[in-house]
C-alpha cells in the first residue's frame, strides 16, 4: 500500500500524519513499513534514449511503525509536521482542539534502517554517441515554486495574504509578470 502523507524528521525518527479513521492505521501500528521520499531535481537528456535519466534525491526508510500515544510527543510532532509543510502556520492558525487531536494520529518510524540515493550531473553517454554530433544532451532542471496564493472565497479577511504565506511565493508567476505584492 502506498499513501501520500505529511511527514517530518525529528532527530532519529520520522513522524507521519494520519487520520484515526484511516483503516491502514490499525494495520500498520507495530508492523514493518517502508517510507519513501523522492525529490526530482532534473530530467537528464542523453544522446541515446537508453541513457536518459533523472537527477534526484531520495530516501528509503525501513522500520516498525509505532502510533505515538504520549501527548507531548504527539503535540511536538504535529507542530513540526505543520511547520515543515507550511512554515509560520502553527502560531498563525487555531491550534487543534481535543476532538481534532482525537481524530489525528501520528506514527513514528526510526531512521535506524535508512538509505539515501542521489543522482546529479549530466548524461553518461557511451563513447560512440559522444563522437556523433548533432544531438543535444544536457539537464532540464526542475524546481518547485509557489505561485500566488488562491484565497478561500469564504475568507473573512480583506484579501491580504499573511506574511508567512506571501513570503513563500515565487517572485515570477506562471505568466512571467513580476510580482510586487500578493493579494
Amino acid at each position: 500500500m502506498v499513501l501520500p502523507t505529511g511527514y517530518v524528521r525529528i532527530g532519529d525518527m520520522i513522524y507521519l500524519h494520519a487520520s484515526t479513521g484511516a483503516g491502514y492505521l490499525c494495520s500498520v501500528d507495530g508492523e514493518p513499513v517502508c517510507v519513501t521520499i523522492t525529490h526530482l531535481d532534473g530530467i537528464v537528456y542523453a544522446r541515446s534514449v537508453f541513457h536518459h535519466s533523472m537527477n534526484y534525491r531520495s530516501a528509503v526508510v525501513h522500520g516498525i511503525a509505532h502510533r505515538v500515544t504520549d501527548p507531548e510527543e504527539k503535540w511536538s510532532a504535529l507542530r513540526a509536521i505543520v511547520e515543515h509543510l507550511a512554515p509560520g502556520s502553527w502560531t498563525y492558525a487555531r491550534q487543534p482542539d481535543r476532538r481534532e487531536l482525537a481524530a489525528t494520529a501520528v506514527l513514528a518510524v526510526s531512521l535506524a534502517e535508512a538509505s539515501v540515493k542521489i543522482r546529479t550531473g549530466p548524461p553518461k553517454d557511451d563513447a560512440d554517441d559522444l563522437e556523433v554530433g548533432g544531438r543535444w544532451a544536457g539537464v532540464l532542471p526542475v524546481r518547485n515554486a509557489f505561485d500566488p496564493p488562491e484565497p478561500d472565497p469564504t475568507s473573512a479577511v480583506d484579501g491580504l495574504v499573511p506574511a508567512h504565506v506571501a513570503s513563500r511565493v515565487n517572485p515570477r508567476p506562471r505568466n512571467g509578470a513580476p510580482t510586487d505584492h500578493v493579494r
